[in-house]
């Protein structure tokens, strides 16, 4: 592997399918830092795509909605518990999270009605302002200093409660650095995390592991696995120092080490869900698709349905070519959403119709995702509309078909305009 591979990084297009894989998963706080990572590396491109931009944006978006939900979700358990603190951290989170206007409103409703409770104290719910802000070096900011202090309470407390309490002692630099980490600002957060794990130096610390995410999102790989791998001396049960690892040695090919890494599990950890998507992924990697297959249908069998897995099973078996079981699992996740109206994932619309239209389907349902499909992902809107032209051209429909593939002409000619 060269040295500029090396030390670059994944590119923005993988960071993206890496994002889109996590939100297949649900897992909303690993895609919204996979698409940031992508938006990040691609702002520093030669070339820009104000395409790519705002489609990586709206997917930021997506994941941040996903994410304000879930905090909603935890706030109406927390009260349930009768933690009203735990509750308004969790409401806080999502209202700084969300852009939904509807959804703020129905948050600042819960806030203010949870001030209002008898064992409420007399604290203020307004929305805060960003918390960012005043770590960008403008004096001028009318940032309160308490705002940064709730946003960065909200943040521990969506953490395992002792890992919450040992970041709250690490200090100002610490919570500027994991801020600005959690907000995408991936240069400040090194700076401040830098400077945070210099002034605690204990080695059971665990600001390296927010260090050697942060380094890890500007393509620092080897500083962060020398970070993670003494990061697990310490805390070897900590799952996000094996899930770190693991993506640092995929991105340097070094498949039989993660393999190593993800063996070495203690038990109880080796049979948890987030270490099975590893273990298949590692499978994946090695380019050993038929072990692969394998081990995700022994998971659908013995753990249940997870989409995340039955993309990679579908993934799997479009390896080993054998479309039509690829085929019937997007259908079958494509159905699983719609039958609790949840968001089709676009990239798994994508597969299926892309599949759908090889195997020789023209249907009128293969229509409406082609449509749909333009619109959700317009970098691609030459290749839906194209689609979209033949299949009326072989239902006998000449005027659609003429219709569409002057559309997908134009879309061509956006994406790639002749030289002047």
């Amino acid at each position: 592997m060269s040295l500029i591979k090396l030390f670059s990084g994944p590119t923005p297009e993988k960071l993206e399918m890496k994002g889109d894989a996590h939100l297949a998963a649900s897992q909303w706080g690993q895609a919204k830092q996979a698409y940031e990572r992508a938006l990040h590396k691609l702002k520093k491109t030669a070339t820009s795509d104000t395409r790519r931009h705002q489609l990586l944006q709206n997917k930021i978006q997506q994941t941040c909605e996903a994410l304000a939900r879930g905090h909603q979700e935890d706030a109406i358990n927390y009260l349930d518990g009768g933690y009203t603190d735990e509750a308004r951290a969790a409401l806080t989170l999502a209202l700084e999270i969300s852009g939904d206007e509807a959804f703020r409103d129905e948050l600042t409703a819960q806030l203010a009605a949870l001030s209002a409770r008898p064992d409420a104290d007399d604290r203020s719910f307004a929305p805060m302002p960003d918390p960012i802000s005043s770590l960008d070096g403008d004096d001028t900011a009318p940032e309160p200093a308490a705002s940064k202090a709730e946003y960065f309470q909200a943040l521990c407390h969506t953490l395992p409660e002792a890992v919450g309490k040992a970041y709250q002692g690490y200090g100002d630099d610490f919570i500027d650095g994991y801020i600005a980490l959690n907000s995408g600002d991936f240069d400040t957060a090194v700076t401040h995390l830098e400077r945070a794990l210099a002034a605690t130096p204990q080695p059971d610390s665990l600001i390296p592991l927010e260090l050697a995410t942060a380094y890890m999102n500007n393509g620092r790989l080897e500083e962060a696995r020398e970070l993670l791998e003494q990061v697990r001396l310490y805390h070897p049960e900590a799952l996000p120092v094996y899930q770190l690892l693991c993506d640092i040695y995929w991105e340097q090919n070094e498949i039989a080490q993660a393999d190593a890494l993800l063996a070495s599990l203690p038990p109880h950890l080796a049979q948890s869900r987030a270490v099975m998507h590893l273990k298949g992924e590692t499978l994946q990697r090695a380019g050993q698709f038929d072990k692969a297959r394998d081990f995700y249908r022994f998971f659908l069998e013995t753990y249940g349905w997870d989409d995340g897995m039955a993309k990679e099973l579908a993934k799997a078996h479009e390896a080993l070519h054998e479309p039509s079981e690829a085929r019937r699992l997007y259908q079958e996740i494509m159905g699983r959403c719609s039958s609790c109206h949840a968001r089709v994932d676009p990239q798994i619309k994508h597969q299926y119709a892309e599949i759908s239209f090889a195997e020789g389907a023209k249907d009128p349902d293969l229509l409406e995702i082609y449509m749909s499909l333009a619109r959700e992902i317009p970098t691609n809107a030459a290749l839906y509309f194209d689609r979209i032209s033949r299949i009326y051209f072989a239902q006998g429909n000449t005027v659609e078909g003429e219709r569409f593939r002057a559309f997908a002409l134009r879309a061509q000619n956006e994406q790639n305009p002749p030289p002047l």
